[in-house]
């Protein structure tokens, strides 16, 4: 189906921001770095039966796993939050992610079931992308918090206490390790369905 063809004046204007795109690629690498480091340092004391191949995994041991997971744990932070307070003082969080329906999801759902969810303006987020980057920005401040639990277990009582203590705090933070992973798998399917996208990520238009 041919898009619509758009004003110049609409053409020209950048689909993401430069501090959006550095943003995004630094975070690719800082999960990259966690995601692979925390398989290494949760193959030491495996939560459930199973553990993950060396092959995916980095740090070669317990303690490289733990420098590289505390390095990539600084550059995700730092970076989530300049990403949250540019999208807030910007205004694009309400711009960008609102509003977000019940109704509006399954809608924009069965549409992209049916290969009927359109995308010929990059600028505009249906229900299904706002529901799935509210969401993922919701679980990157889990894995913080939990994160931080298990790293300074004493240091943050509260944070402890809110998480049912230090051993429920591990499982929290695998499940949002896990929810994170599926996030980027989804994403990397989208972007295969819709290769624009890429592009707009790297170019801004």
């Amino acid at each position: 189906m041919l898009e619509p063809h758009l004003p110049s004046g609409v053409q020209q204007k950048p689909v993401h921001p430069l501090w959006l795109r550095l943003t995004h690629w630094l975070n690719v690498l800082a999960v990259l770095v966690m995601v692979t480091s925390g398989w290494q340092i949760y193959n030491a004391s495996p939560l459930f039966d199973f553990q993950f191949p060396r092959a995916v995994t980095l740090g070669g041991w317990l303690g490289g796993a733990i420098q590289w997971h505390f390095a990539g744990m600084w550059l995700f932070g730092l970076n989530g939050l300049f990403y949250l307070l540019m999208n807030i003082l910007t205004g694009r969080m309400r711009k960008k992610f609102w509003p977000l329906t019940l109704r509006g999801i399954f809608t924009d759902l069965r549409a992209a079931l049916h290969g009927k969810l359109q995308h010929n303006d990059l600028r505009h987020y249906n229900m299904v992308q706002r529901a799935a980057y509210v969401f993922v920005m919701l679980d990157g401040i889990v894995l913080v918090i939990s994160g931080l639990v298990i790293w300074k277990s004493v240091q943050f009582p509260l944070l402890r206490v809110l998480l049912g203590g230090y051993d429920t705090a591990r499982y929290v933070h695998f499940l949002a390790m896990a929810s994170l992973v599926g996030f980027v798998v989804l994403h990397l399917v989208m972007v295969a369905l819709v290769p624009k996208t890429l592009i707009a990520m790297l170019r801004g238009r």
